[in-house]
This record gives C-alpha cells, sequence and structure tokens, in this order.
C-alpha cells in the first residue's frame, strides 16, 4: 500500500516569505501575451510577488549584417514596456513591482535562465500567439517553455474570460506515480483563492486494476486537502479521450485551472508527452503544468 507524506511547500517556492518570488511573464506584444499579463495581476496580489514581463530578441541573419536592425526592435520593445507598465502596473498592490528585461537568445533558454536566477514562483504564458511583432512567438514556443522550465508553468489563451478570482481548480488523477506531486501547489493556491477543488479519478481503459489504482489516489488527494482545510469534491472521467474527457468535464463544470503534470517520453526527450500537449493546446481553460519532482517522498 502506498503512503502519502506530506510534502514541503517551499519545494514550489510559491508559500509567502519575506523575499518575494516573482512571476515572469513571456511576452511579444501580441493580443495572447498581453492577455498573460492581465492574468498575472490577480496572482501577483495574492501571492505577493513582483512580476517579470521577459521579451526574447532572437537574431535573425539580416540582424547579425545590420545591427541597426536589432536596436530598432529593441528599442520598439521597450517603448511597448513602458506602455504596458504605466497600464498594469497601477493594478498591483501597494509594495508589488512590474518591470520588464530584454534578452536575446532562445526564448525557452532565456525565460528558464531567468526563473532559475530569481527563483521564480510561476512563468506564465500565453497560447495562439499571433502579432506583427514577431509572429507566433508564443504558440510555437508554449510547449517548450513548459518543457524546460524548473518551476511550474501557467499557459493561458487569449479568449480566457479572467477574473480576479480561481474559484473553481480541477486536478486529474491518473495512476501514474507522479500524479500526486501537483497536490501541494493547487492546496496552496486553493487556500489564497479560497478555491474549490475537484479531484477527478480519469481512466484511460476498463482495466478495473488501472481503475483502482487512480481511485486510491484520488481517495489520497482528498485527505491531503482535507488535511489542509482545503474544499474538495471527487469525482472521476471514463473516457477513450481522456484529454476531450477532461475538457468537457472544465467546461461542464466551469473550472478556472487545470492542474496537471508534464510528461515526458524519455529524459531527454524536449517535448511533452501527447495528453498534456494536447490539453495546453485544445483547453479553454489555463493549464498549470508541474514538472515530477525527483525527490517528492511518496
Amino acid at each position: 500500500m502506498i503512503k502519502f507524506n506530506y510534502l514541503i511547500l517551499h519545494e514550489f517556492r510559491i508559500i509567502k516569505s519575506e523575499t518575494m518570488h516573482p512571476i515572469i511573464v513571456a511576452v511579444d506584444f501580441s493580443n495572447s501575451s498581453v492577455h498573460a499579463i492581465e492574468y498575472s495581476i490577480s496572482l501577483a496580489n495574492k501571492l505577493e510577488s513582483d512580476v517579470i514581463l521577459v521579451w526574447v530578441d532572437k537574431l535573425t541573419a539580416a540582424e547579425s549584417i545590420y545591427p541597426d536592425l536589432s536596436n530598432d526592435t529593441r528599442n520598439e520593445a521597450k517603448k511597448r514596456f513602458e506602455e504596458v507598465i504605466a497600464q498594469y502596473g497601477k493594478m498591483l498592490n501597494p509594495g508589488i513591482k512590474m518591470e520588464y528585461k530584454l534578452k536575446k537568445g532562445k526564448i525557452y533558454h532565456e525565460l528558464e535562465i531567468l526563473a532559475k536566477n530569481v527563483s521564480a514562483t510561476l512563468i506564465i504564458a500565453g497560447t495562439h500567439g499571433l502579432s506583427g511583432f514577431e509572429e507566433f512567438w508564443i504558440g510555437s514556443n508554449a510547449f517548450k517553455i513548459v518543457t524546460y522550465a524548473s518551476c511550474p508553468v501557467i499557459t493561458i489563451r487569449h479568449d480566457f474570460e479572467i477574473t480576479e478570482s480561481i474559484e473553481k481548480i480541477m486536478v486529474p488523477i491518473d495512476s501514474s506515480a507522479e500524479t500526486l506531486q501537483k497536490l501541494p501547489l493547487v492546496s496552496q493556491l486553493a487556500k489564497l483563492f479560497n478555491s474549490e477543488v475537484h479531484i477527478v479519478a480519469t481512466h484511460y481503459c476498463n482495466l478495473k486494476s488501472l481503475q483502482r489504482v487512480a481511485e486510491k489516489f484520488a481517495q489520497q488527494a482528498i485527505q491531503y486537502l482535507q488535511k489542509n482545510k482545503v474544499r474538495c469534491i471527487n469525482n472521476n472521467i471514463v473516457a477513450e479521450d481522456i484529454t476531450k474527457g477532461v475538457i468537457n468535464y472544465a467546461r461542464n463544470m466551469g473550472i478556472d485551472l487545470i492542474a496537471i503534470m508534464t510528461e515526458q517520453e524519455t529524459p531527454i526527450n524536449i517535448l511533452l508527452g501527447p495528453h498534456s500537449q494536447r490539453l495546453i493546446n485544445q483547453a479553454d481553460k489555463p493549464i498549470l503544468s508541474i514538472h515530477p519532482q525527483e525527490h517528492f517522498c511518496l
């Protein structure tokens, strides 16, 4: 029998402390990335975290020959950031600041370096980005941002209606050994927003043995949340296409955030597993992606 040993929350760097751990927002000035900035406001206020807006300049062949082109682009980015901060910075609570950084290189690599340097709480990235500034910047890089980031990542679609609260969080539970690792971070968010957490046992097939494992993990998740005084309900999904099942459940139940573990096909694969990837791409709800922790205790 597998026993659940409660993980210390600071491993996810989201618990409040005297030292603020910032939220990083990937920005390309498309509607999608501006939407991600808007989404970061309520999180930053609840977590008491500063917000760092990051734009990454990819050096092109033309810019290496004509460096003035790169300078013009960076100057334009600075101007746009000043406008964004003037508009959104005032929405943050007193003592919380919004700043920007300009980087050069591979987007996902620069974001990960910065996240480690500042011990970031979260990275937030829009999906389906499209702008004249840099076409498909966010949309084509969202998967790599999630895959390479050492901290949790929230991906959000441009058409998700943002509110100041996260009323319902969905936590799909499967039969994998890592599935319970979502709980400490979800619990902390739920307490900050007074959210109701939906623990949903998911079954990819009708094999009773796998169903029993998922249901046992779901019961352990409920016990953990109840111990931490988080409101929760238990449900299950049986579907051949579990991605669609999760998306439909989230729509029908008015879920505000779906928390998943990122699946790695192999330790060296740079792409997410197929179910995580499909959820990030297809879900019309924000997706909180959490990497498995090597030293997580079960």
